[in-house]
């Protein structure tokens, strides 16, 4: 190939500061571990850092003893002319079920307020009404939104529902649009074919989001950035690749002096490499998260949900029934519509799975989870679902079509009271990190205010085994719909 100038770069955000250690380490990389290098990476010349959202704010408080508000704060200090980047799950904002728009408003304004300046938002369900709400604020505020389409494969999920899709939301006021492919099950020769229709039919930048869990990852960003793709997520080195995201390094080595050159400095990312090389010999790393998993594509089931079905199984000492379970999930996600798997549809489609698999008869028992989403509680399945499974599941219960968020009376002011009345938090921050996670913020905060009650300083704690990388939770409510509990 001649080398020649760039002519159109390609920008890189790099995850190193949220997804890279979320998908390796269960986000256990503490701000210490982050701050010697930020001026490195302030340097670099990244379109923008991802350092914020996902399962990070659960996480400062839950493990690491931070306040995720301050984390924040920290890192625009330290990186004042690198954009920073969050992910947000639409109306479910960092949490697990759908919150009122004063709530959404609330806190989209605080995180533009203290540091964060793009907003990733994404819908698991891939319903443009779950991301409204979000995308309105993030403008109205001064952010830039990053609306993104979670990728999946099924018998709807073809590249023009998925172009249909994006100019829906380039016309809700997208800034930019990111093709979310949590799985890595977008394919290189798929992913140039679906960059070259969304820059044929949407006018803003296009940004992709892939993992390395397959082993195709930095191919699918190569041939993305043939197509014109115009971002790319990586991660640097020493927390890239398996269920993280592809090596930043390499990718800017294979781009130098050709059209797509990203103009990084391969000695400055080689200075930032050396710093988190020491950080990734730190953190409780399982040999798993790095090893290609070719089930991913065999049954498309992300690395964090087969980490979860497993550990499910072995609660129930029916490892042996291991790969029923992962036929079965596909049966499932017909059954509900073909629901993309990312959090929290990955965890109620495999959580059905098991119990059907593990009951020896099919929606005898029912998740609480799965009712919710059969009855509409978490926007519209992209699919027709089966009948027969939801009649099964709901009973003669009003299924919902409207935005269910409109359904909920607005929260603030009680969050506000509520705070008050037990004496907890000091801010508007410290209100919303309750609202999200009352009873983490709630011990979260007797710890941070109250010194004295210290036993000893909390070491941070590490996973035990390869966590699932959303860090979502893990109790589900189980019905048996034999004795008519529906």
């Amino acid at each position: 190939m001649n080398r020649i100038m760039a002519k159109n770069p390609l920008k890189i955000m790099d995850t190193i500061l949220r997804d890279a250690h979320q998908s390796q380490a269960a986000t256990r990389m503490p701000i210490e571990a982050m701050e010697p290098i930020l001026p490195v990476l302030d340097s670099i010349g990244f379109w923008s850092l991802e350092c914020w959202g996902g399962a990070t704010f659960d996480v400062c408080m839950r493990f690491l003893n931070e306040d995720p508000w301050e984390r924040l704060r920290t890192l625009k200090k330290g990186l004042p002319n690198t954009k920073l980047q969050m992910l947000l799950r639409g109306q479910n904002l960092l949490g697990y079920r759908h919150y009122a728009d004063d709530v959404v408003e609330a806190f989209v304004k605080k995180s533009i307020e203290n540091g964060i300046d793009v907003v990733r938002i994404f819908d698991a369900l891939n319903d443009p009404r779950n991301v409204q709400a979000a995308v309105k604020y993030v403008k109205e505020y001064g952010g830039m939104a990053e609306v993104a389409i979670s990728y999946t494969k099924s018998p709807v999920h073809s590249e023009d529902y998925f172009v249909k899709l994006s100019m829906e939301l380039e016309k809700m006021g997208a800034d930019t649009i990111c093709i979310k492919d949590m799985a890595n099950l977008l394919l290189p020769y798929d992913a140039y074919s679906l960059v070259k229709k969304l820059k044929e039919n949407v006018g803003v930048p296009i940004h992709l989001h892939t993992h390395n869990t397959t082993g195709t990852g930095d191919m699918t960003n190569l041939m993305a950035a043939q197509a014109g793709v115009d971002i790319v997520d990586c991660a640097l080195s020493p927390l890239a690749n398996g269920t993280s995201q592809p090596a930043t390094e390499a990718m800017v080595a294979t781009l130098q002096g050709t059209s797509r050159d990203t103009g990084l400095d391969m000695a400055k990312l080689s200075e930032a490499a050396a710093h988190f090389r020491g950080v990734a010999e730190k953190l409780d790393i399982n040999p798993k998260v790095l090893k290609v998993d070719v089930n991913t594509l065999l049954y498309q089931v992300p690395g964090g949900m087969l980490s979860n079905l497993i550990s499910q199984l072995k609660q129930a000492n029916a490892e042996d029934k291991y790969y029923d379970v992962l036929a079965e999930v596909p049966r499932v996600r017909e059954d509900f519509g073909y629901p993309p798997l990312v959090t929290p549809t990955s965890q109620i489609v495999g959580s059905q799975a098991v119990l059907n698999v593990l009951s020896g008869q099919r929606y005898k028992m029912v998740t609480k989870e799965s009712k919710g989403l059969l009855r509409g509680e978490y926007g519209q399945l992209p699919a027709p679902v089966n009948e027969e499974v939801r009649k099964k599941a709901i009973g003669d219960a009003e299924v919902i079509t409207c935005r269910p968020a409109d359904l909920l009376e607005p929260e603030m002011e009680k969050l506000r009271a509520e705070c008050k009345e037990k004496n907890i938090g000091h801010c508007e921050e410290d209100v919303l990190s309750y609202a999200l996670f009352q009873q983490v913020a709630t011990k979260f905060f007797d710890w941070r205010d109250h010194p004295e009650k210290r036993e000893a300083p909390k070491a941070p704690e590490a996973p035990k085994a390869a966590a699932p990388a959303d860090n979502s939770p893990r109790t589900l409510v189980v019905e048996d719909m034999t004795n008519g509990n529906f």
